[in-house]
């Protein structure tokens, strides 16, 4: 390491430069801040120590003159004459730290390796980023795969176009960062407006999406406008779209068809200028077979579509992307988590995320709160993860004649899977709900029946 001593004292600048060069730092000295300044631009120091009573620029001048600059190496302000407010004004102008003199040489050694710490914690945060070798497309996509990158040429081809686009692929692939991705690349002036059909009630999703007028109901106290005149001259999201009940499925075709809505309990009907994104995780083509589905819905939505593959078919992004989430995360909570031991990072590949991105961003965010030192090992990762077959992982053979009843062992896993699902997602029910593959009604019924409220 680097480290450049301005000191107008000479017997103190040598006695500080033997000090440094005994323990191999790389040591080059100045008498005065002008001085320093040049030597800093010519020999890129990591680290410098400046007095702060120096003849012509002092230390405090330097410090803001050097980062005004661009300065990137830590200084370390050393003064005789130190107070609270010498060191608040120091620290203020971009110093990382500072010292009193005299200094035992213990003391200086000290503060010169917690600059060198800092300085490693650092220069690994920045290594991770850069290893993370993705493709970033608006913002939080990333990818590598050929499936997912297909995924967004397509989502980039068709944006500008007012064709309707079908997003399918399982919960937590990413359906809706895609949605968004084809509305701000469209050039559409108006707002992006998603919406959940599997997260509203019934009895209301009528009026969230085509608004109402007062008095067309009880609590109808005022007109209020619907998701579509919201979207007016932007995007409408319908997100998980295979939820809406058959009534409000034609409805949502004559809204598509026609470019015009119609406000529960009025008569006149308005006209809408709105893109129309929808994204499910069902197979609505078989469900439009099977009568669950309008099959002209689903012609009307499905002009384009675009899948987004499960991750665990593109196993070689889960390194990348639990690297990105490591450094977003301990960036935003203010720690130094900057690595997986090799182990951890075998068992996220072992796994089969059926949570997908969603899922591996949750569990990344636990370990970095969990996590005491600088490495995620294996022993912080979920149980789930640790142990993948879980509950099913018991053998038939050894199961008595009472415990092969498919229908029971069923109902013990599905258990065990939602009240895993409501623990990644720290209880938040829609989230939960992606997860399983399952509508928001169906989970809350499956809470009840399972004894799971609390």
């Amino acid at each position: 390491m680097k480290i450049l001593v301005i000191e107008d004292d000479a017997g103190l600048r040598r006695t500080v430069s033997l000090l440094l060069e005994g323990e191999d730092y790389d040591v080059a000295t100045a008498a005065n801040g002008k001085a320093g300044l040049a030597k800093a631009e010519e020999w890129n120091p990591d680290v410098i120590l400046a007095d702060v009573r120096m003849p012509g620029m002092d230390g405090l001048e330097f410090v803001e003159k050097y980062m005004a600059d661009g300065g990137s190496a830590d200084v370390v302000i050393m003064t005789a004459y130190g107070s609270p407010d010498t060191a608040i004004e120091a620290i203020g102008k971009g110093a990382f730290d500072y010292i009193d003199k005299p200094f035992a040489p213990e003391a200086l050694l000290l503060r010169i390796r917690i600059v060198e710490e800092n300085r490693k914690k650092t220069r690994e945060i920045k290594r991770l980023r850069k290893e993370v070798r993705v493709e970033k497309r608006h913002g939080e996509i990333i990818s590598s795969s050929e499936g997912m990158r297909e995924a967004i040429r397509l989502a980039e081809r068709v944006a500008p176009h007012p064709t309707t686009v079908l997003i399918t692929g399982e919960s937590g692939t990413g359906k809706e960062l895609i949605a968004r991705l084809i509305h701000d690349s469209s050039g559409r002036p108006g707002a992006f407006v998603p919406v959940n059909c599997g997260a509203i009630p019934e009895n209301l999703l009528e009026s969230e999406l085509f608004g109402h007028v007062k008095g067309s109901f009880t609590g109808a106290t005022v007109d209020r406008l619907g998701l579509f005149e919201e979207a007016d001259r932007g995007t409408l999201f319908l997100d998980e779209v295979g939820e809406l009940p058959a009534q409000l499925q034609v409805k949502l075709l004559r809204a598509l068809q026609e470019g015009e809505i119609r406000r529960v309990g009025e008569s006149q009907s308005r006209k809408v200028d709105v893109r129309t994104l929808a994204a499910t995780a069902r197979d609505l083509e078989a469900e439009t077979q099977s009568g669950d589905f309008r099959a002209d819905l689903y012609y009307r939505l499905n002009v384009l579509r675009v899948h987004l593959p499960p991750l665990r078919h593109r196993p070689d992004e889960v390194p990348i992307l639990a690297r990105h989430f490591l450094a977003t995360y301990s960036e935003r909570l203010g720690v130094s988590v900057t690595a997986f031991d090799p182990a951890a990072m075998k068992m996220l590949q072992a796994y089969a995320w059926p949570g997908n991105v969603r899922e591996l961003e949750n569990v990344v965010e636990r370990v970095v709160v969990l996590t005491d030192g600088d490495k995620v090992t294996e022993a912080a990762l979920p149980a789930s993860i640790r142990e993948p077959n879980g509950i099913m992982a018991t053998s038939a053979e050894s199961l008595s004649s009472d415990e092969l009843s498919v229908k029971k062992r069923s109902v013990q896993l599905e258990k065990h899977l939602i009240s895993r699902a409501l623990t990644v997602t720290d209880g938040n029910r829609t989230r939960a709900a992606e997860l399983l593959d399952l509508s928001y009604r169906a989970l809350l019924y499956k809470i009840r029946d399972y004894g799971l409220d609390d």
